[in-house]
């Protein structure tokens, strides 16, 4: 069995531009002779590795608590896109997809757009994944994330797949058990038979 981290560092990880950088905060240290050593954290629940909800952009949408964890824990299919993702390039790869078709991760450097998000909508996918800290396009990402998150397909966003071979695989990317949140971020993995 082979493990494959697809999440980043939390402190040292891309943010999406505007939102805050994590900070982390040392408030006991054994070597100031405290009890043990421990470390306060401040960051936005989308820093990162990190799971949209639909209540991201839906305020009648499902908050992060209130997903299915079956959404975030499945098989999945890995694939690598370079530049838009189109219409095409979405049937394409639900074709591709087999056993792994609820649950799509997309490496490299591209953009889901609206016809894309439609067609994964369609096919009522329940989670889609991709390395930038948005899935559509970073200048314009609402009418994507409308599209996806008023389909009740969440978004898996900020994960590493450039070690990750195209393929059917096994995903854990349960986000933190966060009541009423837009958000969480989460440590996603990949299990390969």
């Amino acid at each position: 069995m082979n493990i494959y981290d697809i999440s980043q560092e939390v402190f040292s990880c891309s943010v999406f531009p505007g939102d805050p950088q994590p900070t982390r905060k040392v408030t006991q240290s054994l070597k100031k002779g405290d009890i043990c050593n421990l470390t306060e954290l401040a960051m936005c629940a989308h820093n990162g590795t990190h799971i949209d909800a639909p209540y991201h952009f839906l305020d009648n949408g499902k908050t992060v608590d209130r997903v299915a964890l079956e959404s975030f824990v499945g098989p999945c299919y890995v694939t690598h896109h370079r530049g838009n993702v189109s219409e095409n390039d979405a049937k394409t790869i639900l074709e591709k997809a087999g056993k792994g078709r609820e649950r799509i991760l997309i490496g490299g450097e591209c953009t889901v757009t609206a016809e894309a998000a439609k067609v994964f909508a369609d096919a009522k996918i329940r989670l889609i994944g991709n390395e930038s800290q948005t899935v559509g396009p970073i200048n314009a990402p609402r009418e994507v994330h409308l599209i996806l998150l008023g389909a009740e397909v969440v978004l898996l966003e900020g994960i590493r797949l450039e070690n990750v071979r195209t393929g059917n695989y096994f995903l854990s990317a349960a986000p933190l058990n966060l009541g009423g949140a837009d958000g969480s971020p989460c440590r996603a993995y990949l299990i390969k038979e």
